[in-house]
């Protein structure tokens, strides 16, 4: 993962020139820079319709040795900080286009945060979602309040269909750009966290694809306090933010809106996700655990030993079930609590017995254990057994494993 440009202003200058299409029904942007005022007029205008969420001192504090407080964005409503942006840009809407409503078409955070809140302010909201999306989006969307149509077999296909019904019917149709409306909104979690903790040293925020939450926020707590580090962490397999400050002007995202981030994640993300579910009982996406996956890789260590510590913006928790078991299991073996290993045995009574009884007294924790007799290639009468045990940490796993070895010299283990 990559530390983005700490130069907020050659941020928020590449933001607010972005070029706005003239040929599609959708909210213009104005190209301005981010004011504090307009902010605080967000603040004031969306303070009864989102959770205004703790800032809170971790437990992590004294694992990683600084002060870390957590921003928990990720227990809004719909599970994420969009619906700052969201609702700020909804309620700014003209009255008359309110009652036409409006159209978004992914099964992004932000249309989750569309549905909603489009939904509590009585605006007609039309998701279009491709035929692939996964059935829990479709039904959590619905429950929302808006009426779901799929269609298409991607999302390119749904975004076509979504402007051409905006064009016909009058609807407003949304997309999450960087419009100063929506960054305002965003950035009021600038504006919360220094009210909740005044003295902070550095403030991460993630920074991969849609940047608006960094550049909103960094408005917000430069103009408060100009001596914060406002900090902001990318995958480096995806580097859409520092490609777009190299050169000048936002690059096409395109193949962001489209890369399924779980498949090519770093180690240090799963790792975090997996520390924020054991430490602050906090079910968090890569998004939200990008930031402190920062600290996990050692990335800033400039942070050390710094008096006031940091806040860690936990931005989204919208992670689906079997996505979370896989997660779950994956960042185990990557922290060296769960290992394999195989080896062959003579297949007579006992044997087994005496196997489980090293693993009790090691106090290693079983959670699977097979034996393959048909395809042993070895002599006949004897059992290829293959155990998947959990351990307390890597010094742990290193014990059980020379326990092993010296009662079974031919064990092979899994590399994760």
């Amino acid at each position: 993962m990559k530390i983005v440009s700490r130069n907020e202003e050659l941020l928020r200058d590449a933001l607010s020139r972005i070029p706005q299409p003239s040929s599609r029904t959708t909210l213009s942007s104005c190209n301005k820079l981010i004011r504090f005022e307009d902010i605080s007029a967000a603040a004031f205008k969306i303070q009864s319709g989102i959770q205004k969420t703790p800032c809170m001192y971790s437990r992590l504090s004294k694992q990683y040795g600084m002060d870390i407080y957590l921003k928990k964005e990720f227990l809004q409503y719909t599970g994420s900080v969009k619906e700052r942006g969201v609702l700020y840009l909804l309620t700014s809407l003209p009255q008359d286009q309110q009652r036409k409503g409006v159209i978004v078409a992914s099964d992004s955070n932000f249309s989750m945060a569309v549905a909603y809140h489009a939904s509590e302010l009585r605006i007609p909201v039309f998701v279009i979602m491709s035929t692939s999306t996964s059935p829990a989006r479709v039904k959590m969307c619905r429950e929302y309040g808006a009426m779901v149509i799929s269609y298409g077999a991607t999302a390119k296909d749904s975004q076509m269909h979504a402007r051409r019904l905006a064009q016909e019917n009058g609807y407003l149709y949304l997309e999450e750009e960087d419009s100063a409306v929506y960054l305002s909104g965003l950035g009021t979690v600038g504006l919360e966290v220094y009210e909740q903790v005044p003295k902070l040293d550095a403030v991460i925020f993630p920074a991969g694809g849609h940047c608006g939450l960094l550049a909103g926020s960094a408005a917000a707590l430069k103009h408060l306090n100009p001596h914060i580090a406002v900090i902001g962490v990318e995958s480096e397999s995806f580097p859409v933010l520092q490609q777009s400050l190299k050169a000048g002007h936002p690059i096409d995202d395109q193949a962001c809106s489209n890369h399924h981030f779980y498949g090519g994640k770093e180690e240090n993300i799963l790792i975090s996700m997996l520390r924020l579910l054991e430490y602050e009982r906090a079910t968090v996406d890569a998004e939200g655990a990008i930031g402190l996956a920062a600290l996990v890789a050692g990335k800033l260590p400039e942070l050390k030993g710094k008096r006031y510590g940091m806040a860690i913006v936990l931005c989204s928790g919208n992670l689906e079930l079997h996505l979370l078991q896989e997660c779950v299991a994956r960042a185990l073996a990557l922290d060296n609590r769960v290992c394999r290993f195989s080896f062959v045995l003579s297949d007579c009574p006992g044997d087994i017995s005496k196997l489980l009884e090293i693993l009790a007294r090691e106090e290693a924790r079983v959670l699977d254990i097979k034996q393959e007799r048909t395809f042993v290639t070895s002599e006949l009468f004897n059992v290829e057994v293959t155990c998947t045990v959990e351990t307390r940490d890597k010094i742990h796993t290193a014990q059980l494993r020379n326990a092993l070895l010296e009662r079974y010299p031919t064990a092979s283990w899994t590399e994760r």
